[in-house]
């Protein structure tokens, strides 16, 4: 499904030149879960962003379901993301303003999806997520736990080939964090392709695959018999 090579990202000011990543070449099969570890300054960031086309590399090669987008203007990278990719954020990033239920629907009037279709899409994952009663709140009106399910609902709401998970348990406990990571293990069990970047060993387990980065580079690939709740 993605295929990386060579790629690299250096962000320049007038006085400084700074490599976030260096020469990276990574392949994700359709249906993985891969988890990316490493210190802080690493690069997970950035590259997390090159993957859900919220940045371009500098140089080098991103293959995304055959289709070489590298190069791609903002406006094919925001086609691409609205209609590939979901993403689930450490800080939640829920619209305060906007109930539970206008939080899910909200990527599906992107799409400009008939609002029939919209009303039944978000009632399933709703009911899928555990999350329904809940459906007139608003984020400020939920536990942590509840708004990293209001996160994770949208994200899939829209049938995602794939999903990006930037530190999903992050601002949770660890009782709301296990819940989050059997609910992303659910999906990729489905078929969901995850990407997720942890500084947790333990919820890198869920993995089948850890890539650890190191000052831009990747410095190990393991794969492994991942733990599935």
């Amino acid at each position: 499904m993605i295929r990386l090579k060579n790629l690299t990202k250096i962000y320049r000011t007038d006085e400084v030149e700074t490599t976030a990543l260096d020469n990276v070449s990574i392949d994700i099969n359709e249906g993985e879960f891969v988890t990316i570890m490493g210190p802080s300054g690493c690069g997970k960031s950035t590259l997390m962003n090159i993957l859900g086309l919220l940045d371009s590399p500098t140089a080098g090669e991103y293959h995304f379901a055959g289709t070489e987008v590298a190069g791609f203007s903002e406006r094919q990278r925001t086609s691409m993301r609205k209609t590939h990719i979901g993403f689930v954020f450490q800080s939640f990033n829920l619209i305060d303003e906007l109930t539970v239920y206008e939080n899910v629907e909200l990527p599906l009037l992107y799409l400009k999806m008939p609002a029939p279709a919209r009303a039944q899409k978000v009632h399933e994952v709703l009911e899928r997520i555990q999350i329904m009663h809940r459906r007139n709140h608003f984020p400020q009106q939920l536990s942590g736990g509840q708004q990293q399910r209001v996160a994770v609902a949208r994200a899939i709401v829209s049938n995602p080939r794939i999903i990006l998970a930037d530190e999903p348990t992050g601002n949770l406990d660890s009782t709301h964090g296990d819940e989050v990571m059997r609910m992303l293990t659910e999906l990729n069990k489905a078929g969901t392709t995850v990407v997720m970047v942890t500084h947790s060993s333990a919820y890198a387990e869920y993995a089948t695959r850890v890539v650890h980065l190191f000052d831009g580079h990747v410095v190990a690939e393991n794969y492994q018999e991942a733990l599935r709740a």
